[in-house]
């Protein structure tokens, strides 16, 4: 059973990962976790060649890669939410197909995932780095309590 978060009690920070769309998907060969699967310590599902194909198969646009410019857009914008929202940040650090920010807040890390990246979405268009109506992210993101 899963249990739910006890907002009486604020871990130190949550650590936060959340990829862009199509990098890693299920039945590559580094393995991954599902959305029943998502906590520390949870066997990785096994590498699966054809799974993988077929994920492939069923993107509905070329796979995402941040450049230079879009990745300081996207660190700026997750300290500029944990600033305008009272939380902690204490590292972040943006790649050119994930994100890694350690965040302390007050709330539940499923939270913290949501407003990162849709923050960082909304920033990445009004900077006109980002057209799409599509998303750049992953559906999921990982989150660990520390």
């Amino acid at each position: 059973m899963k249990k739910a978060f006890n907002e009486a009690h604020t871990p130190l920070g949550y650590l936060i990962t959340f990829r862009t769309y199509g990098t890693w998907l299920h039945g590559d060969k580094r393995g991954s976790v599902d959305r029943h699967n998502n906590r520390y310590g949870a066997p990785l599902i096994k590498p699966n060649p054809d799974w993988l194909a077929y994920n492939k198969s069923r993107l509905k646009h070329a796979p995402v890669k941040l450049n230079q410019k879009q990745r300081a857009l996207i660190k700026h914008s997750i300290e500029r939410t944990c600033d305008i929202r009272g939380w902690r940040l204490y590292k972040t650090n943006v790649r050119t197909n994930h994100v890694h920010t350690v965040v302390g807040a007050a709330c539940g890390p499923g939270r913290v995932l949501n407003a990162l990246k849709s923050h960082a979405t909304r920033n990445l268009r009004e900077c006109g780095q980002w057209s799409q109506s599509n998303s750049p992210w992953a559906d999921r993101g990982s989150k660990r309590y520390l």
